[in-house]
């Protein structure tokens, strides 16, 4: 127990930068949700009181992850991914369908693949931190973390979240180029991976599940009904022009063109009422807290927080890169939330415990 507790001498190494950073996006997440709600949508009050409430929660699970000394995090790796894993069984095992997909406990509210991602980033750093990526040299020597990432993303499937498990595998792959596996192994397994995608199109798939893939890649096709939350989410991208229409008079916001304004496509509301000055502002800010966040995995004194600094970076970047693509119609649809914009209370979670690790990892730089 003497190892939990909290040495008051490393207070003065706390990373205020960080802190303030999010505490910052924190609170323009918060504006920006104000204005989404405020048009409108159904509940739109109790929106935004229970996000600060759960913001305040957050804050809360942020300090106690920051306390604890990361270190005990990569002891209890095992039981973390275990205690991961069993709650994505738990989750197909016994919730509802909603929205196509079984991925939700308590009634919609508590989404445990937000959480798995997390405990998938400890697994691999506690692998790579033994088994330093530079060693690896085969394909077959990343059997191991090829697994660690497999086991989510396959029950992540199984629920049929598709987002969530594309998500989670690129958080998985963020470490692999850190591993000297040559580019002409990559290649082989890229033109089987090819090979075998061609073949299960042309001869495993009917008719009219290909529509519903070319649909799901190009949501031009059907622009009335599958295609109609990105269209209308470009449309209000390009009507806030260089300077916005202002706070709540967005006429794509407030006429509610965007049905999932307040959580999917919560930067189109940022990108139209604040112009392409406000929107370069939000992602300069991400982009800075993202060089900080590998900043610190630099500064790491060891191997395992190097490398979970570098992951958890991973679970933000492509979380925002995702959801911009998304907007801007870049990529499909496949509800990923903005980090610290979006409504929902498990994804701003997920972001708070890779907050607190990050600054937990920081604020120990100095231990040796």
């Amino acid at each position: 127990m003497s190892d939990l507790r909290v040495d008051r001498s490393r207070g003065q190494h706390f990373d205020w930068v960080l802190a303030i950073v999010v505490l910052i996006l924190m609170g323009m997440g918060l504006v920006n949700l104000v204005s989404a709600a405020a048009s409108g949508v159904e509940g739109g009050s109790d929106i935004v009181s229970r996000q600060m409430m759960v913001m305040g929660l957050c804050i809360f699970v942020m300090a106690i992850v920051v306390l604890i000394d990361y270190r005990h995090y990569d002891r209890f790796t095992y039981i973390l991914y275990g205690g991961c894993m069993g709650l994505l069984l738990l989750t197909l095992a016994i919730a509802e369908e909603t929205r196509g997909a079984r991925a939700w406990l308590f009634s919609g509210r508590f989404q445990p693949s937000e959480i798995a991602k997390i405990g998938m980033v400890i697994a691999l750093a506690h692998y790579f931190g033994r088994t330093p990526p530079s060693s690896i040299q085969r394909l077959r020597d990343l059997f191991v973390p090829g697994l660690i990432i497999a086991i989510p993303v396959g029950l992540i499937v199984a629920q049929k979240d598709l987002g969530v498990a594309v998500l989670t595998l690129a958080i998985g792959l963020t470490l692999l180029p850190l591993v000297n596996v040559p580019l002409r192994a990559w290649f082989s397994m890229a033109l089987l991976a090819a090979a075998g995608l061609a073949a299960l199109w042309q001869y495993g798939l009917k008719g009219y599940q290909q529509e519903r893939i070319l649909g799901f890649l190009d949501p031009s096709r059907d622009p009335l009904s599958s295609g109609y939350q990105q269209m209308q989410s470009k449309i209000a991208v390009g009507s806030g022009g260089l300077f916005g229409t202002g706070w709540q008079e967005g006429t794509q916001t407030q006429l509610r063109f965007l049905p999932t304004q307040h959580t999917d496509f919560a930067f189109s509301v940022l990108a139209e009422e604040w112009g392409f000055l406000g929107s370069a502002l939000t992602l300069a800010t991400y982009a800075a807290m993202l060089l900080w966040g590998l900043m610190i995995a630099r500064n790491s004194k060891d191997s395992f927080g190097a490398v979970l600094a570098i992951g958890l970076v991973g679970t933000l970047l492509w979380l925002a890169a995702i959801n911009v693509a998304m907007v801007l119609g870049l990529a499909p649809v496949i509800g990923v939330p903005m980090p610290l914009f979006s409504d929902g209370g498990s994804a701003l979670l997920s972001a708070a415990i890779s907050f607190g690790l990050l600054l937990n990892i920081s604020m120990r730089r100095y231990v040796f």
